[in-house]
Protein backbone atom coordinates (compact mmCIF):
# COMPACT_ATOMS: atom_id res chain seq x y z
CA UNK A 1 0.00 0.00 0.00
CA UNK A 2 3.01 2.22 0.80
CA UNK A 3 4.55 2.02 -2.30
CA UNK A 4 1.83 2.41 -4.30
CA UNK A 5 0.95 5.43 -2.42
CA UNK A 6 4.74 6.76 -3.30
CA UNK A 7 4.37 5.33 -6.74
CA UNK A 8 0.90 7.79 -7.39
CA UNK A 9 2.90 11.19 -5.32
CA UNK A 10 6.26 10.50 -7.77
CA UNK A 11 4.00 10.19 -10.69
CA UNK A 12 1.99 13.67 -10.03
CA UNK A 13 5.49 15.63 -9.28
CA UNK A 14 7.42 13.92 -12.19
CA UNK A 15 3.93 15.20 -14.08
CA UNK A 16 4.00 18.60 -12.68
CA UNK A 17 7.80 19.22 -13.50
CA UNK A 18 6.94 18.30 -17.69
CA UNK A 19 4.28 20.70 -17.02
CA UNK A 20 5.98 23.54 -15.38
CA UNK A 21 9.31 22.62 -18.07
CA UNK A 22 7.34 23.40 -20.64
CA UNK A 23 6.20 26.95 -20.95
CA UNK A 24 4.32 28.10 -23.89
CA UNK A 25 6.20 29.96 -25.98
CA UNK A 26 4.47 33.21 -26.89
CA UNK A 27 5.82 35.73 -29.67
CA UNK A 28 4.57 39.03 -29.72
CA UNK A 29 4.46 40.61 -33.16
CA UNK A 30 4.41 44.69 -33.54
CA UNK A 31 1.87 45.68 -36.07
CA UNK A 32 3.45 48.40 -38.62
CA UNK A 33 1.02 51.09 -38.05
CA UNK A 34 1.89 53.37 -40.93
CA UNK A 35 1.23 49.68 -43.68
CA UNK A 36 -2.22 48.90 -41.55
CA UNK A 37 -5.69 50.32 -42.45
CA UNK A 38 -8.62 50.41 -40.38
CA UNK A 39 -11.61 51.53 -42.67
CA UNK A 40 -15.17 52.69 -41.23
CA UNK A 41 -18.45 52.57 -42.54
CA UNK A 42 -21.92 54.04 -40.93
CA UNK A 43 -25.32 53.28 -42.06
CA UNK A 44 -28.58 56.17 -42.04
CA UNK A 45 -31.69 55.28 -43.56
CA UNK A 46 -31.10 57.89 -45.97
CA UNK A 47 -27.30 56.21 -46.88
CA UNK A 48 -24.05 55.69 -45.44
CA UNK A 49 -20.29 57.33 -44.79
CA UNK A 50 -17.66 55.70 -44.66
CA UNK A 51 -13.88 56.76 -44.22
CA UNK A 52 -10.64 55.59 -42.09
CA UNK A 53 -9.33 55.90 -39.18
CA UNK A 54 -5.27 55.43 -37.52
CA UNK A 55 -3.96 52.68 -35.71
CA UNK A 56 -1.78 54.57 -32.74
CA UNK A 57 0.00 50.91 -31.82
CA UNK A 58 -0.77 47.48 -31.54
CA UNK A 59 0.32 43.89 -31.45
CA UNK A 60 -0.68 40.14 -31.68
CA UNK A 61 0.42 37.41 -29.81
CA UNK A 62 1.39 34.53 -31.59
CA UNK A 63 2.30 30.41 -29.94
CA UNK A 64 4.23 29.11 -33.22
CA UNK A 65 2.08 30.41 -36.14
CA UNK A 66 -1.16 29.75 -34.06
CA UNK A 67 -2.64 33.06 -32.61
CA UNK A 68 -3.10 33.47 -29.12
CA UNK A 69 -3.73 37.51 -28.47
CA UNK A 70 -3.98 40.44 -29.46
CA UNK A 71 -3.87 44.30 -28.40
CA UNK A 72 -5.02 47.55 -30.48
CA UNK A 73 -4.69 51.43 -29.30
CA UNK A 74 -6.79 53.25 -32.47
CA UNK A 75 -6.54 57.38 -32.35
CA UNK A 76 -9.69 58.07 -32.75
CA UNK A 77 -8.64 62.10 -33.47
CA UNK A 78 -7.21 60.83 -36.83
CA UNK A 79 -10.82 60.05 -38.11
CA UNK A 80 -11.29 60.90 -41.44
CA UNK A 81 -14.57 60.54 -44.14
CA UNK A 82 -13.80 59.32 -47.96
CA UNK A 83 -16.89 59.53 -49.12
CA UNK A 84 -17.74 63.33 -49.07
CA UNK A 85 -15.46 66.54 -50.40
CA UNK A 86 -15.11 69.78 -49.26
CA UNK A 87 -17.45 71.55 -46.82
CA UNK A 88 -19.67 68.34 -46.50
CA UNK A 89 -16.77 66.58 -45.20
CA UNK A 90 -15.25 69.20 -43.02
CA UNK A 91 -18.29 68.96 -41.19
CA UNK A 92 -19.17 65.46 -41.24
CA UNK A 93 -15.76 65.03 -39.97
CA UNK A 94 -16.10 67.42 -37.13
CA UNK A 95 -19.70 66.24 -36.35
CA UNK A 96 -18.35 62.31 -35.71
CA UNK A 97 -15.50 63.79 -33.18
CA UNK A 98 -17.87 66.18 -31.47
CA UNK A 99 -19.45 65.17 -28.05
CA UNK A 100 -22.98 63.98 -29.82
CA UNK A 101 -20.40 60.82 -31.33
CA UNK A 102 -16.86 60.07 -29.90
CA UNK A 103 -16.62 63.20 -27.71
CA UNK A 104 -12.56 62.99 -29.15
CA UNK A 105 -11.08 65.68 -27.36
CA UNK A 106 -12.33 63.99 -24.07
CA UNK A 107 -11.30 60.29 -25.72
CA UNK A 108 -8.63 60.54 -28.11
CA UNK A 109 -8.26 56.97 -28.06
CA UNK A 110 -10.20 53.84 -28.17
CA UNK A 111 -8.80 50.39 -27.19
CA UNK A 112 -9.38 46.47 -27.82
CA UNK A 113 -8.09 43.48 -26.02
CA UNK A 114 -8.44 40.25 -27.00
CA UNK A 115 -9.81 38.07 -24.39
CA UNK A 116 -10.35 34.48 -25.82
CA UNK A 117 -8.98 33.07 -29.37
CA UNK A 118 -10.33 30.25 -30.62
CA UNK A 119 -9.13 28.47 -33.67
CA UNK A 120 -11.76 27.91 -36.16
CA UNK A 121 -10.49 26.42 -39.08
CA UNK A 122 -7.17 27.14 -41.44
CA UNK A 123 -5.80 30.63 -40.57
CA UNK A 124 -8.98 31.58 -39.26
CA UNK A 125 -9.92 32.62 -35.60
CA UNK A 126 -12.84 33.36 -33.69
CA UNK A 127 -11.83 36.58 -31.45
CA UNK A 128 -13.75 37.69 -28.15
CA UNK A 129 -12.45 40.86 -27.13
CA UNK A 130 -12.97 44.10 -24.51
CA UNK A 131 -12.97 47.19 -26.81
CA UNK A 132 -13.27 50.50 -24.82
CA UNK A 133 -15.20 53.55 -26.69
CA UNK A 134 -15.57 56.70 -24.89
CA UNK A 135 -14.55 55.13 -21.31
CA UNK A 136 -17.00 52.31 -21.90
CA UNK A 137 -15.76 48.70 -22.27
CA UNK A 138 -17.81 45.92 -24.10
CA UNK A 139 -17.42 42.04 -25.00
CA UNK A 140 -17.44 42.16 -28.93
CA UNK A 141 -16.57 38.89 -30.83
CA UNK A 142 -15.44 39.02 -34.72
CA UNK A 143 -13.23 36.54 -37.03
CA UNK A 144 -10.09 37.31 -37.72
CA UNK A 145 -7.76 35.25 -41.05
CA UNK A 146 -4.36 35.36 -40.40
CA UNK A 147 -1.88 34.60 -43.89
CA UNK A 148 2.13 35.36 -43.30
CA UNK A 149 2.74 38.62 -41.68
CA UNK A 150 -0.97 39.99 -42.49
CA UNK A 151 -4.13 39.78 -40.83
CA UNK A 152 -7.69 40.66 -41.65
CA UNK A 153 -10.83 41.38 -39.10
CA UNK A 154 -14.03 42.92 -39.65
CA UNK A 155 -16.83 43.53 -37.53
CA UNK A 156 -20.05 45.19 -36.56
CA UNK A 157 -19.70 47.40 -33.24
CA UNK A 158 -23.17 48.69 -31.65
CA UNK A 159 -22.70 52.00 -30.94
CA UNK A 160 -25.57 52.61 -28.42
CA UNK A 161 -23.00 50.40 -25.77
CA UNK A 162 -20.43 53.06 -25.95
CA UNK A 163 -22.92 56.20 -25.24
CA UNK A 164 -23.05 57.03 -28.75
CA UNK A 165 -26.61 58.17 -28.63
CA UNK A 166 -26.99 60.79 -31.66
CA UNK A 167 -29.57 60.40 -34.36
CA UNK A 168 -30.33 56.47 -32.77
CA UNK A 169 -33.48 55.52 -33.01
CA UNK A 170 -33.00 52.66 -29.85
CA UNK A 171 -32.61 56.23 -27.98
CA UNK A 172 -35.24 58.71 -29.86
CA UNK A 173 -38.86 58.50 -31.09
CA UNK A 174 -39.68 60.28 -34.71
CA UNK A 175 -36.34 60.34 -36.28
CA UNK A 176 -37.98 59.46 -39.79
CA UNK A 177 -35.20 59.54 -42.41
CA UNK A 178 -32.94 61.53 -39.49
CA UNK A 179 -32.29 57.81 -37.88
CA UNK A 180 -28.51 56.59 -37.76
CA UNK A 181 -28.40 52.94 -37.37
CA UNK A 182 -26.51 51.84 -34.21
CA UNK A 183 -24.28 49.21 -35.87
CA UNK A 184 -21.30 50.51 -37.89
CA UNK A 185 -18.60 48.27 -39.63
CA UNK A 186 -15.32 48.05 -38.81
CA UNK A 187 -13.25 46.47 -41.57
CA UNK A 188 -9.27 45.98 -40.27
CA UNK A 189 -6.49 45.45 -42.52
CA UNK A 190 -2.91 44.67 -40.23
CA UNK A 191 0.57 44.30 -41.74
CA UNK A 192 3.40 43.19 -38.65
Amino acid sequence: MKKSVFSLVLAVVVGATAFATTPIKVEKKEVKTSESTVTWKGYKVTGSHYGTINLKEGALMFDGDKLTGGEFVVDMTSLISTDLEGESKGKLEGHLKSDDFFGTSNNPTSKLVFTTVKASGKNSYQVTGDLTIKGKTNSIMFDVSVYGNKATATMKVDRSKYDVKYGSGSFFDNLGDKTIYDEFDLVVDLAF
